[in-house]
């Protein structure tokens, strides 16, 4: 039995069904002559057309709970990146936008970089104005400073518009990068009533085209007033500009996102009715569909039609999105929130066919604290969307998705493919890490790792006899770095480690985790100059530790094979005066976590945070030459 969380069939969040079943995003309201299903068998029956069957069916019977990683397995070697911190007083921004609600990012990658573009109000969610801002990277680490790509419009009782998308990027048939944007009205700019949606061209040099308007909503009686705003399309004298626009336009499945906001149109554009659709093309050709609330379809002429197929059999329900893809090696992910309410973790099931999808994992695994209230910011990684069919296909074969932390900030991850949880196969004869195949400032592709822009983690040169190490850098004032390595799962491990703290006022801690997150060990580099190892839940000495110097660190996890304890020691010594008891008891271990900070189950909100906007004193650590035998006799 799952945790009430993540329990599909309790769930209590209002369930969103396709052609005619249509819930208003964001938890706020149903829109007006939508109709709700009263159960998940009620909805089935009514949705779903004569002999189809479930297009998703999630087999996976894992737990799930509310803790910031829902105790699930992390993918092996995921790099959760932040590409933009949100700041009130000190902003990056191009343009200088203070707006602390960014949100809903959308992701393409293009002619060897990645192009990202999100929504941002000065606090609350669908405040005017709304604009949206793009960054772009050519290696999806190192992002460049946001600009606006579709500003706000005037609107004709004198407020500013609330730019809304579901999709945004198209790469057309003739390699022109596209990117569209929706001009809403507050406080609800997806019920219909706005102005039309706007499109403009990307360039290889990073500069944009004119702004046009793509489609109009001229049912609400815009055409008027937004002519004067921006000219429609056609009316570019750049040929290919307009061919790639007709290409959209005449694609069904990319529009069938647009729907949401263009939902009172009355001339037969749209094909399907619902929000959030995310897709994908099965081994058969045809294509498979997910919408927000877990509705799902399947269409055979690329969306010309679809047959509804009902809600997604045993898949956690809620109000955030689902992603979907078929992965480089020919199977399938589903990137979500696994539970009935909650916006976090962000999870993967992965499958072979498209349709059953089980082997849940966490993709990002942190929930800091929230610097900013605001109205509807959920907690949590949420709204994911990766890199839609035809918009790019990144190097490697990784899979690359995009989405907000509390509404906030903005992440991007990379999933390695074959997603995966366990490294038993390669580190059966042991792991050996000394960071020398990395290049200067790479990421270190089997280690996991959480990157804040304040807190860098990368592999860099130390200048001296030591070469390149792993370096964990700190000055966020509300958060930390973290970086961990997964080894083979077992009752013993013993682990090695060169470690060099360039300060002694800082705080480092290591952890030794089980499959579902328990720490049955703790060791932590204080604030203070001092080394302590938990036992049984209580900090106890291991004498101190000195500033820029190496020194060698040996955690040995069930010496002797007992089930309950380790050992610490530094440069050979035993600095604890006894073993120390597991604080957790998890029957094994499977990972080693390094971190910047005190451990946090789960972040909190709803109360400005003062110093949010400025740097904290900076902290580094550096981590070399980690070897782990684990399973040993």
């Amino acid at each position: 039995m799952r945790h009430v969380y993540g329990n599909p069939k309790d769930a209590a969040a209002p369930l969103l069904l396709v052609l005619g079943l249509i819930v208003q995003g964001c938890g706020a309201q149903t829109q007006p002559g939508s109709q709700l299903a009263a159960s998940s068998e009620t909805k089935d029956s009514e949705t779903r057309q004569a002999g189809a069957e479930p297009t998703i069916v999630f087999t996976d019977d894992v737990e799930v709970n509310n803790s910031a990683d829902g105790g699930l397995r992390p993918v092996v070697g995921v790099h959760n990146i932040q590409v933009y911190r949100s700041n009130r007083t000190q902003p990056e921004h191009q343009d200088g936008l203070t707006h602390t609600y960014l949100h809903a990012p959308m992701l393409a990658y293009w002619r060897g970089k990645f192009y990202l573009d999100y929504l941002s109000a000065p606090v609350n969610e669908h405040d005017p104005d709304t604009p949206t801002s793009i960054v772009s990277s050519e290696d999806g680490v190192h992002w460049s400073a946001p600009e606006l790509l579709f500003p706000s419009i005037p609107i004709s009782d004198g407020t500013l518009s609330v730019t809304h998308q579901r999709t945004s990027f198209y790469v057309a048939p003739n390699d022109r990068l596209l990117a569209t944007a929706y001009h809403g009205i507050a406080p609800r700019p997806n019920a219909g009533e706005g102005v039309g949606r706007v499109v403009r061209e990307i360039y290889e040099d990073g500069s944009f085209g004119p702004i046009y308007f793509i489609r109009l909503n001229s049912h609400e009686g815009w055409d008027a007033n937004a002519a004067k705003i921006y000219p429609l399309y056609s009316e570019s004298s750049e040929a290919g500009f307009v061919e790639a626009c007709e290409s959209l336009l005449a694609n069904k499945l990319v529009t069938a996102q647009w729907w949401e906001e263009d939902r009172t149109a009355k001339d037969n554009f749209y094909r399907a009715e619902g929000q959030a659709l995310s897709y994908y093309r099965l081994p058969d050709g045809n294509v498979a569909g997910i919408w927000k609330g877990a509705a799902t379809g399947v269409t055979e002429d690329e969306g010309e039609t679809w047959t509804m197929t009902g809600q997604a059999k045993d898949l956690y329900v809620n109000q955030a999105k689902y992603w979907m893809q078929r992965t480089s090696d020919d199977r399938y992910a589903m990137v979500f929130n696994p539970t009935s309410r909650l916006r976090h973790p962000l999870a993967i099931a992965t499958s072979d066919n498209g349709k059953e999808f089980d082997d849940l994992l966490v993709v990002h695994d942190e929930l800091p604290v929230q610097r900013f209230p605001g109205k509807y910011k959920n907690m949590g990684p949420q709204y994911v969307r990766g890199i839609l069919e035809g918009n790019g296909a990144p190097p490697a074969g990784d899979m690359w998705v995009a989405y907000s932390v509390n509404k906030e900030d903005i992440w991007v991850s990379r999933i390695p493919v074959p997603v995966r949880s366990a490294v038993a196969e390669e580190a059966s004869a042991g792991i050996a890490d000394d960071f020398s195949a990395n290049a200067d400032g790479e990421l270190p592709s089997l280690w996991n790792l959480y990157r804040p822009l304040w807190a860098p983690v990368e592999v860099r040169d130390t200048g001296g006899a030591q070469g390149l190490a792993l370096s964990l850098t700190d000055e966020d004032p509300y958060d930390y770095a973290s970086a961990t390595r997964v080894f083979p799962d077992g009752r013993s491990a013993l682990i090695r480690f060169k470690l060099y703290a360039e300060q002694t006022d800082g705080r480092f801690e290591i952890d030794i985790e089980s499959k579902d997150g328990q720490r049955p060990a703790q060791i932590a580099f204080t604030e203070d100059g001092k080394v302590e190892a938990r036992h049984e839940g209580i900090w106890k000495p291991g004498g101190d530790y000195a500033a820029r110097e190496w020194i060698d660190v040996e955690i040995d996890v069930n010496p002797g094979e007992d089930v309950d304890r380790y050992q610490l020691r530094i440069n050979g010594e035993e600095v604890l005066y006894r073993a120390a008891y597991f604080t957790d008891y998890p029957p094994t271990v499977e990972r080693i976590t390094f971190r910047t900070g005190r451990h946090r189950p789960r972040g909190e909100g709803g109360h400005d945070l003062p110093g949010a906007d400025a740097k904290a004193p900076r902290v580094k650590f550096w981590i070399d030459d980690l070897t782990i035998s684990a399973n040993r006799k």
